[in-house]
């Protein structure tokens, strides 16, 4: 009966296949779906014990591109062990999937694709999904809160909220911005759709910022923004900043904020 069950969760999907897990309890898939008449690939962890519950959902934003902000199983299945079902598409272009990653342009629809997915997967709660952005995922995070209704809330960790501001303090990044988004200056409209401080109005849930204040790769700046814009639209939000803590926070650290959050995604919504 446990063996069909966990079939149950792989219908919406194109094909499905096992990894090896690396957290007791949880097991791993890499799944392909269509998005905009792409064949993409995620990862997605099922908590075993669960199986049969009627489960939460995060769909898990990742960052970088390419080979840079891989999804890492050790994480996502980290989530999934606090009884979600997480589902983390690597971005078309990414992971041997179709297409061209655009760094929040049309890619942004393989996260509301897999967001329809996670809603209509037998034993997931599609009244309680949410989404969680790291890093550049910030940005495909928010876009999901602003494009993608129902979701329960939206957690930003260590992310962007201002491409404007990432082109200025990664100048390492300055290549990649232009290759795959243009320059601010010639395409600045480009810049400000990726950029939810200027769309924060559109946010329809509440969001948690979760940054460090040292962080080297996605400066404190963008939670700031993030924070000042939500509060300018009135719309709620909370913000944690971890003194100290650079972009990936690590050991103690990392647990107890990724406990806090979770709890923070249990809490009761008005």
């Amino acid at each position: 009966m446990e063996a069909e069950t966990a079939c149950n969760y792989l219908e919406p999907f194109v094909e499905a296949v096992p990894e090896l897990s690396v957290e007791p309890g949880v097991r791993l898939y890499t799944v392909s779906y269509y998005s905009q008449g792409l064949l993409v690939k995620a990862a997605l962890a099922v908590p075993d014990a669960q199986l049969g519950e009627c489960l939460p959902a995060l769909l898990y934003c990742r960052g970088g591109i390419k080979g840079v902000g891989k999804v890492r199983p050790e994480r996502i299945s980290q989530m999934a062990s606090f009884g979600y079902v997480v589902l983390a598409p690597h971005y078309r272009g990414n992971e041997g999937g179709e297409g061209r990653d655009e760094f929040g342009g049309e890619d942004r629809h393989d996260v509301f694709s897999a967001y329809e997915l996670l809603c209509r997967m037998p034993g997931v709660d599609s009244g309680r999904i949410s989404v969680y952005g790291f890093s550049r995922g910030g940005i495909m995070g928010l876009l999901a809160a602003i494009e993608c209704p129902g979701l329960r809330s939206a957690v930003v960790w260590g992310g962007v909220s201002d491409l404007f501001l990432t082109y200025e303090e990664r100048i390492d990044l300055r290549r990649m911005l232009r290759r795959v988004v243009g320059h601010p200056r010639k395409q600045e409209e480009a810049y400000r759709w990726r950029s939810p401080i200027f769309r924060a109005a559109e946010i329809s849930c509440p969001v948690l910022i979760i940054h460090g204040t040292e962080d080297g790769n996605v400066g404190v700046e963008h939670a700031r923004r993030l924070g000042d814009a939500l509060k300018a639209n009135g719309k709620p939000h909370e913000m944690w900043l971890a003194e100290g803590a650079s972009h990936l926070f690590k050991g103690e650290v990392l647990e107890a904020y990724t406990r806090r959050m979770f709890d923070w995604l249990a809490a009761p919504r008005a």
